[in-house]
């Protein structure tokens, strides 16, 4: 079983984003640098379970993440907030199969097929951790 993605302790209208939205912006930490590198993406919402994925090759956000999980997941569509969260890679087949193979992942096996996704598409699971203070 896995953990859940999203606390019960966010307000409703972030709960609704999460549910409901499918862009944000993602701050992860330069694998090299060390500094901030923020990049717009879409984000998948599978029966409850928060996930990023990306068309098969190397992405920069990918390496960020596999080099420091903890990230901030930008709200932008419906609501502004600013989320903590940690990325866990998807390496598993039978959980990359039953991610890409979702309806909410439709536009990616518009890209190229559901094998080549499993085979090579970065994926990563998100946990929120909680909103971001101001202060």
């Amino acid at each position: 079983m896995t953990t859940p993605s999203i606390p019960n302790n966010l307000p409703d209208e972030v709960r609704h984003a999460l549910a409901a939205d499918l862009t944000i912006d993602i701050t992860t930490t330069g694998r090299s640098s060390g500094e901030p590198r923020r990049v717009e993406i879409w984000f998948l919402n599978i029966e409850g379970e928060l996930f990023i994925a990306g068309t098969p090759g190397p992405r920069d956000w990918m390496a960020n993440l596999l080099a420091e999980p903890r990230f901030v997941f930008h709200l932008k569509e419906s609501v502004s907030a600013d989320l903590s969260a940690a990325a866990e890679p998807v390496t598993e087949r039978a959980e990359r199969e039953r991610v890409l193979s979702a309806a909410a992942a439709s536009w990616y096996r518009g890209q190229t097929s559901v094998h080549h996704l499993v085979e090579s598409a970065p994926l990563v699971r998100v946990t929120i951790l909680g909103e971001e203070s101001d202060g």
